[in-house]
């Protein structure tokens, strides 16, 4: 007896929506299990697509990814060394995320997965405290990562779900008490990374949500200021002045790194040296003032870009960010689900922010991230594909 294919489409649309529920999660716990269930999503979403004869659909924006990979592949295939370039751009394969996310998360569920990065969050903070605390993650040679490879990662994400979770407590209309619950957790585990650029882009973020809200919100800034510099280690303020000291190494490293971008833009305007390329020029192009001899990016998101894969790279990028934020703005004035586009805006913030001082666009993780949390909110806004009705959020 064969199997009726419209009994299954249900099954599969569960199956597809449980596999992108596991893949975020798993996007704060280990990148290598994130990257098998988003395999396995992304072979349901297909054969979703197949079975019911869809189109791939996805937010307006989203075409200007396959136009920002086009003119990555054109820099690739330019570049210095092509092959190391090309499988460098395999990353781009991440973009297909948004349609898939767009897909799946219709309406409700669209709530529910933020949901799961929220609480994923709160867990993956709790093991940062704890490493800091009892195992002593407590210096710059040892900070606390969670159950990822790496403190930088672990920061940016930390700074994702805190924008989040601070744009459920501002803009849901019911069930305020989770994402109040987490918020110091979050904040804490993340001012423990010692990652300025992290603290600084959740600042940005979460000062944009206090704004949007209401401009009076902001007067509370100089409170928090003040009870975070009362309350935290000396170490971790120390820290965070430093972002401020023009003498401080890392700074003027940054600032060397600025100046070699720019050197490198003027030499390969168009197509850049190539994705992948920068640290095997970069000592050619070392500016007199850079502490270290090498590095493997140029720690801003803008820069980096021009420099890997040229001029209209960039303005392709920057054309994205500007749609993406004008639909953001436009979904959180208009749309049913206000907290999903806030989370959405503190993303674009923070990650802007913090993207003068490191190139998170270039770390699957966040990149992977950062795409669910703006893709959400056209998601949950999306005319629904099955009988299932999306269940409007109280304003």
């Amino acid at each position: 007896m064969s199997l009726n294919p419209e009994a299954t489409l249900p099954r599969l649309e569960r199956a597809a929506f449980i596999a992108l529920a596991t893949f975020v999660a798993a996007l704060q716990v280990s990148i290598a299990l994130a990257n098998i269930l988003l395999t396995v999503t992304g072979v349901l979403w297909v054969a979703l697509l197949i079975k019911k004869q869809e189109r791939v659909t996805a937010p307006q924006w989203f075409w200007l990814l396959p136009a920002y990979a086009a003119l990555t592949l054109m820099s690739a295939v330019m570049s210095l060394a092509p092959v190391t370039s090309i499988i460098d751009s395999k990353q781009l394969l991440l973009f297909l995320i948004v349609p898939g996310v767009y897909r799946l998360a219709r309406g409700q569920r669209a709530i529910t997965i933020a949901t799961v990065i929220i609480s994923v969050g709160a867990a993956s903070a709790i093991i940062g405290i704890a490493q800091y605390g009892i195992f002593e993650y407590d210096n710059l040679g040892r900070r606390p990562q969670g159950s990822l490879t790496h403190y930088m990662t672990y920061s940016g994400l930390l700074m994702l779900v805190s924008g989040m979770a601070a744009a459920r407590l501002l803009f849901h209309g019911r069930d305020r008490t989770w994402p109040a619950l987490v918020m110091p957790a979050l904040l804490a585990a993340l001012a423990l990374t010692f990652t300025r650029s992290a603290m600084v882009g959740t600042c940005v973020g979460i000062g944009l949500l206090l704004a949007i809200k209401d401009l009076r919100l902001l007067l509370l800034a100089p409170i928090v200021a003040g009870l975070f510099t009362a309350v935290a280690p000396e170490q971790i303020t120390a820290r965070l002045y430093s972002t401020f000291d023009p003498q401080n190494e890392t700074v003027r490293d940054r600032i060397a790194m600025m100046r070699t971008g720019v050197r490198l833009v003027r030499d390969y305007p168009l197509m850049g040296v190539g994705p992948d390329m920068v640290e095997a020029v970069y000592a050619d192009y070392r500016d007199p003032a850079a502490v270290q001899e090498s590095n493997p990016h140029l720690h801003n998101v803008p820069i980096q870009i021009a420099a890997e894969r040229g001029i209209p790279a960039l303005l392709a990028w920057v054309a994205l960010i500007v749609a993406v934020t004008r639909g953001l703005v436009h979904q959180l004035r208009t749309g049913a689900y206000r907290s999903l586009p806030a989370g959405g805006l503190a993303a674009v913030g923070g990650m802007l922010a913090a993207g003068m001082f490191e190139y998170n666009f270039g770390d699957s993780e966040f990149l992977m991230l950062w795409l669910v949390l703006v893709t959400l909110p056209f998601a949950a806004e999306a005319e629904p594909i099955t009988s299932d009705q999306p269940t409007t959020e109280p304003a």
